[in-house]
């Protein structure tokens, strides 16, 4: 699933060219992906001036001079294409720009999601009001983990996927930050030290920012807008890793967790 730096580096690859931008052709193909597409979406777009795009989590942002923003969810296997040869059966939405560029919004899956909402009423938004703070921000401290933590006896990874405690996070980043901060994964969230802590609130922006810097990670299907592949993948220090040597000569372990796989070494995490 494409996570908050596969969204970042599409919402910079949108932003080359669509800022700016007036959009002379708006074209829903189909009536749903996850949820219904906004029926009035095309007509309400077509002709309308992109004037900012940006990402809350893992929805990108692209805001119009009509105070509507289109919120864009990438799903499971969704990503945005700049000018393709030509368009197939999961290209769902086609995005035409005055100067001749097309877009098209290809999601084989279908699990991604398209939403139309006033641009003044975006924080109000269901999805976004219990968001938790961005990873980016300079918010996510050790106090704030600590306070959000205390008492609690789930596993310190379930609760960082938790999108209420901090936004964006998937399972990928979290593995290597936890490896980053030395946290055992399956620790309660509650037991883990303030030092500990201190050291996970400064390896999520880390990983994070270096994933950005990399083009995120090109796992399944997804790829840039201009069809770029990221290679933070070969950057992993375990996440995909299982039996693979760690810097410290142990193994790379994996284990479920929530239904989900997580990768870390028990040597280094602890």
């Amino acid at each position: 699933m494409p996570e908050l730096p596969e969204v970042e580096t599409t919402v910079s690859g949108l932003r080359k060219v669509l800022e700016g931008r007036r959009l002379t052709g708006v074209m829903p193909r189909r009536a749903d992906l996850r949820r219904a597409i906004p029926e009035d979406l095309g007509q309400r777009l077509t002709g309308a001036r992109v004037t900012g795009l940006g990402r809350r989590a893992k929805y990108g942002l692209i805001e119009t001079d009509r105070g509507d923003t289109l919120v864009f969810h990438l799903g499971m296997s969704g990503r945005w294409r700049i000018d393709p040869a030509e368009l197939g059966k999961h290209d769902h939405l086609v995005l035409e720009t005055d100067d001749g560029h097309r877009l098209s919004l290809n999601d084989p899956r279908r699990f991604g999601s398209l939403d139309l909402l006033r641009t003044d009423a975006i924080a109000e938004w269901p999805p976004f009001v219990a968001i938790g703070p961005e990873p980016l921000g300079g918010t996510v401290t050790g106090k704030l983990l600590k306070e959000r933590f205390a008492g609690r006896s789930a596993a310190v990874k379930l609760l960082l996927l938790d999108q209420r405690i901090v936004a964006g996070l998937g399972n990928i980043y979290v593995c290597e930050a936890l490896f980053r901060a030395q946290i055992d994964p399956r620790k309660a969230a509650g037991k883990v030290s303030r030092k500990k802590l201190d050291a996970l609130a400064a390896a999520i922006p880390a990983v994070l920012l270096d994933a950005i810097a990399a083009g995120g990670s090109s796992l399944r299907d997804f790829a840039a807008p201009d069809g770029e592949l990221g290679y933070f993948l070969k950057s992993f220090d375990v996440y995909a890793r299982e039996g693979e040597p760690c810097g410290c000569g142990d193994k790379v372990k994996r284990i479920l967790q929530g239904g989900r796989s997580t990768f870390y070494c028990s040597a280094c995490q602890r």
